[in-house]
């Protein structure tokens, strides 16, 4: 189940990311100002319960955050989502896996993979900006299972059509949320028009 962000503030930023010329330290404030637009968008999978607090003035009605929230970033251009996350959900805990793609056969290579322990309720986020064959959103979701995870929402700035299809393909009920959706891969797997390898430009590695 699909979710694009439907924001002319995330479409400006989306913009400042496509272009070539943005230097990392503008690439960075867009995205987080993308990454903060895509955790207000994704707290509608949170759950909260009612408490009882006192103002200065009187007691009255709240609310708190009623389960476990899990973020989990594919290293290493999931890290620049993290922080608009965990600011905006600071109940949240933080695992890591680190997936890298063969140029040549596009498979999915595990290099790390740390995930707190789940809990039967917790509610994982899985990072990854770029979603493009599907293939390491795929092989993260298999990972998140085996781990017993239930409830997973996919994080993505950019898509591709094909990652989407992909994913829906094997995880039907799984709800992605992203802020463009892209026309196409190209046959090297790359989105298109896309904004290039979101990790090098985030960390100014090109």
């Amino acid at each position: 189940m699909l979710t694009i962000l439907d924001n002319p503030l995330v479409q400006r930023d989306i913009t400042v990311l496509r272009d070539k010329s943005t230097p990392p330290s503008r690439f960075r404030d867009a995205m987080q100002r993308v990454a903060i637009a895509l955790a207000l968008e994704s707290a509608r999978f949170v759950y909260t319960r009612t408490l009882r607090v006192e103002t200065p003035l009187e007691e009255t009605e709240g609310h708190e955050i009623a389960h476990d929230i899990v973020l989990l970033p594919v290293l290493r251009a999931g890290m620049s989502l993290v922080q608009a996350f965990s600011l905006l959900m600071p109940e949240a805990r933080i695992g890591y896996i680190g997936l890298q793609r063969d140029e040549e056969t596009l498979a999915t290579q595990e290099y790390y993979c740390s995930i707190p322990p789940l809990h039967p309720d917790s509610l994982v986020f899985l990072l990854d900006p770029m979603l493009a064959t599907g293939g390491s959103v795929r092989f993260a979701l298999q990972r998140l299972e085996q781990r017993g995870a239930h409830r997973i929402v996919v994080i993505s700035v950019i898509a591709a059509p094909e990652g989407i299809q992909h994913i829906e393909q094997f995880y039907p009920h799984i709800h992605i949320v992203v802020s463009a959706l892209d026309r196409c891969l190209n046959e090297h797997g790359f989105i298109m028009p896309g904004l290039g390898d979101a990790g090098d430009r985030y960390h100014g590695t090109l």
